[in-house]
């Protein structure tokens, strides 16, 4: 399962994404991953959660953000939740190429049996429709 979390910077996406990961380690009998652009969230989620900073890993773009997650999924079975903060500034600001990101995770997700949370930073309106189903605005 894939849910992106879209709203313009300062709209309480990464808020949401602190509740949602503490949430999910307390309901989680696997493990959770917070992933994120820099090292900004350490001391708001908690320390059970994993967090990866990509800049440790130099990933740009979404072909290598979506080898790092199946990676991710294929070395470690137990892995229940992904969530992202900074999606666009990991990937790039090409939608469309988000949007094939989001299909290919998206088959990931189910084979995976793991659920991704993206935090998406841009109008609602600037994505293609085909994300509609799996957003949520804020």
């Amino acid at each position: 399962m894939i849910t992106l979390i879209i709203g313009k910077k300062g709209t309480g996406k990464t808020k949401k994404l602190i509740s949602l990961a503490n949430e999910a380690v307390e309901a989680s009998n696997g493990n959770v991953v917070v992933i994120e652009k820099g090292s900004k969230l350490t001391y708001d989620v908690t320390h059970k959660a994993r967090l990866i900073d990509t800049d440790q890993y130099a990933i740009s773009g979404y072909d290598a953000f979506f080898g790092f997650l199946s990676g991710l999924c294929a070395g470690n079975y137990d892995v229940t939740d992904v969530l992202v903060d900074s999606t666009l500034k990991i990937g790039g600001q090409d939608f469309a190429a988000f949007s094939e990101f989001v299909e290919k995770i998206n088959v990931l997700a189910a084979k995976s049996e793991t659920k991704f949370t993206f935090l998406v930073s841009a109008d609602a309106k600037d994505l293609p429709e085909s994300l509609d189903a799996i957003s949520v605005k804020l």
